[in-house]
């Protein structure tokens, strides 16, 4: 296994500002992304007084190989967690939140109803408030997109994730074309910013990366995030490669040349990561 470079390593910030993210969290029974995922900005994200919310439950029905999320089977949905949300924000000042969940293929919406709510209760408590969402692909199904797209988040996610070649391989429960169509799909029916993110380092080329922009221009995605893959244990996918800092700034280059608007390409960049300051620039 290659070891882990300098430029990825991140030290732990303890705050009272990041203990106070934890007890608001902890007291409204939320999850976050930050933890199930391990994300390596979580300290960083707790001590600006932000956090990405993880929507029903910690467990998924999807097995991606990246992935630290379990896939033990899922929890009931908490029909409170809307509420806790809202008044979590609320305590937390937030002006941008970012909603994200597991998948949850046993639910018939894919739990497209349960986002829909979170959002209609947030703006109640915080109607200024700038909302962001990733969503799973709700296997493609355009009346759930629809119940979310009908809430307007002023930000859509959905996360293409790696290039087509290693969807098999990394993500075999997805599928690239349904995933690009999910987006086309929101850009077709609203006004709403599309984004989307990728992680490098699983393996793919340069070659097939530029192919997936040439996708991303198509469909007419306004966002593009991309981020190194780290493992988040030795039973996860390898990692094939690190790139380098001055890799994203090629690639930068080359997707916006290519007619990507906005593009957020770093070593540490996590779809959800510094998404105020990305929304802030459209």
């Amino acid at each position: 296994m290659q070891r882990l470079p300098e430029y990825l390593k991140r030290g732990i910030i303890d705050t009272e500002k990041t203990k106070t993210v934890r007890h608001i969290l902890k007291s409204n029974c939320l999850n976050t992304v930050c933890e199930a995922a391990r994300c390596p900005n979580k300290s960083e994200c707790y001590a600006k007084n932000t956090a990405t919310f993880l929507i029903m439950g910690n467990n998924c029905t999807r097995n991606c190989r990246f992935c630290n999320i379990s896939c033990a089977k899922p929890e009931p949905l908490n029909l409170d967690e809307p509420k806790q949300i809202a008044d979590a924000v609320k305590k937390l000042g937030l002006n941008y939140v970012v909603i994200t969940s597991v998948t949850r293929d046993d639910l018939a919406d894919g739990g497209a109803e349960h986002f829909s709510n979170v959002i209609k209760e947030v703006r109640i408590l915080t109607p200024d408030v700038k909302i962001e969402v990733l969503t799973p692909d709700f296997k493609g199904v355009e009346s759930c997109i629809d119940t979310v797209i009908n809430v307007h988040p002023d930000v859509f996610n959905h996360n293409i994730e790696t290039v087509p070649y290693l969807y098999k391989k990394a993500r075999p429960q997805a599928n690239y074309e349904r995933s690009l169509r999910f987006l086309e799909y929101i850009k077709k029916q609203s006004d709403i910013l599309t984004k989307t993110g990728l992680m490098v380092g699983l393996g793919e080329t340069k070659e097939e990366l530029i192919q997936v922009f040439e996708d991303l221009v198509r469909i007419k995605c306004d966002i593009v995030t991309i981020g190194q893959y780290i493992a988040p244990t030795k039973a996860h996918l390898e990692v094939a490669k690190y790139y380098e800092p001055k890799e994203y700034d090629e690639l930068s280059t080359i997707a916006k040349k290519m007619g990507i608007k906005h593009t957020f390409f770093s070593p540490l960049t996590r779809s959800s990561y510094k998404a105020y300051e990305v929304f802030k620039k459209d």
